[in-house]
């Protein structure tokens, strides 16, 4: 077993199946060192949506946790993308996330968190990232929230 998925088991965390793109593109793709993770959205762990609007369906510990989940689904397509070993991975470059969020929402920044904080918490130093956080009118599927990645792989 992997240094890093050592460290997942020690937290008691797992890691969900990598759900297949629901359109025309791919869950992941390698370009050189660089290995980018399409939008990953809010699923729960029973493999339901999480949807709705922040500030009005959603307070910010429940896009928080949504924005979590979309960082353990990142994790689960750079696995798979990294042929099961995520000490493949040198460093998180970037993520860019999403928010769902009312027009007088002002933390989407603690909403994405939610990923930035568990990256950290399984990768340690390797999590540390650059970082964008918006938000959206309207996401795909009416989703909470929505989050992507590029990884630097050895």
């Amino acid at each position: 077993m992997s240094k890093t998925e050592d460290k997942i088991k020690s937290l008691n965390i797992t890691l969900p199946e990598p759900k297949a793109p629901v359109g025309a593109y791919v869950g992941s793709i390698i370009i050189g060192k660089l290995l980018y993770i399409s939008g990953q959205v809010s699923i729960d762990q029973k493999s339901e949506i999480i949807k709705g609007k922040i500030g009005k369906d959603l307070n910010l510990d429940q896009g928080y946790k949504a924005a979590e989940r979309c960082g353990l689904s990142i994790l689960a397509h750079a696995k798979k993308a990294c042929g099961g070993d995520l000490d493949k991975i040198k460093s998180c470059v970037k993520l860019t996330g999403y928010v769902n969020s009312t027009d007088d929402f002002i933390d989407q920044p603690k909403v994405i968190n939610g990923a930035s904080d568990l990256l950290k918490k399984i990768l340690d130093k390797r999590g540390e990232h650059t970082r964008a956080a918006i938000s959206a009118n309207s996401l795909p599927l009416g989703v909470a929230v929505e989050v992507d990645a590029i990884f630097e792989i050895y």
